[in-house]
């Protein structure tokens, strides 16, 4: 199966979020497009979003799963941000090393289990070693089963965990994967990506 995967400049591509962030129920609060471009503008980023038809009506394609990643720097002004810098400390090395944080992203429910996610995944895994970044950060909850499954089939690692005793399933889990040609080269999934920026 050929995924087929659209890569977003920023102003485009935090309204397509804003719009598909609308089909995840289990988010417990949605991304502004505003709140996007906050985030992302003066560093490096990727916002990718892969489509498909639907099964009813082929000739209609919607998007089906997206991720948004950016450079996460040591030196963070970002109060959300300096705080995550400041938990990986002794996790993630930064001095002299780009390192690259998977900030958000998922698959619609309909679409699970089909490799939509994975296609993105070595997507951003692509552009992140063509782009200079050595590793990829993310973090996700411990009640998120499905997707500490699937980062373990992507072959993520642990680096660590914060547990929440009053609450587990509220538990931090963060994890990374460095990145080099080997890992480029181990990819599945054939991509066609069209560059909107």
């Amino acid at each position: 199966m050929e995924y087929h995967i659209r890569q977003y400049g920023l102003q485009q591509g935090a309204l397509e979020i804003q719009y598909i962030e609308e089909f995840f129920g289990e988010f417990p609060r949605r991304k502004t497009s505003a709140e996007v471009v906050a985030r992302l503008q003066n560093r490096d980023h990727q916002i990718v979003m892969a489509e498909a038809a639907l099964p009813d009506d082929p000739g209609t394609v919607v998007p089906v799963a997206f991720k948004v990643s950016h450079e996460l720097r040591e030196s963070e002004t970002d109060p959300k941000l300096a705080d995550l810098v400041q938990r990986l400390a002794g996790c993630v090395t930064f001095n002299g090393r780009r390192v690259l944080y998977s900030w958000i992203g998922g698959t619609r429910r309909d679409w699970r289990g089909q490799g939509f996610f994975r296609a993105l995944t070595e997507q951003q895994e692509a552009w992140a070693l063509d782009n200079g970044f050595d590793e990829v950060v993310v973090k996700t909850k411990n009640k998120f089963y499905a997707m500490r499954g699937t980062l373990d089939h992507l072959e993520f690692d642990v680096i660590q965990f914060e547990p929440q005793l009053d609450s587990r399933p509220e538990s931090k889990v963060y994890l990374s994967k460095r990145l080099g040609r080997a890992v480029v080269e181990q990819h599945g999934s054939t991509r066609e990506v069209v560059n909107l920026s």
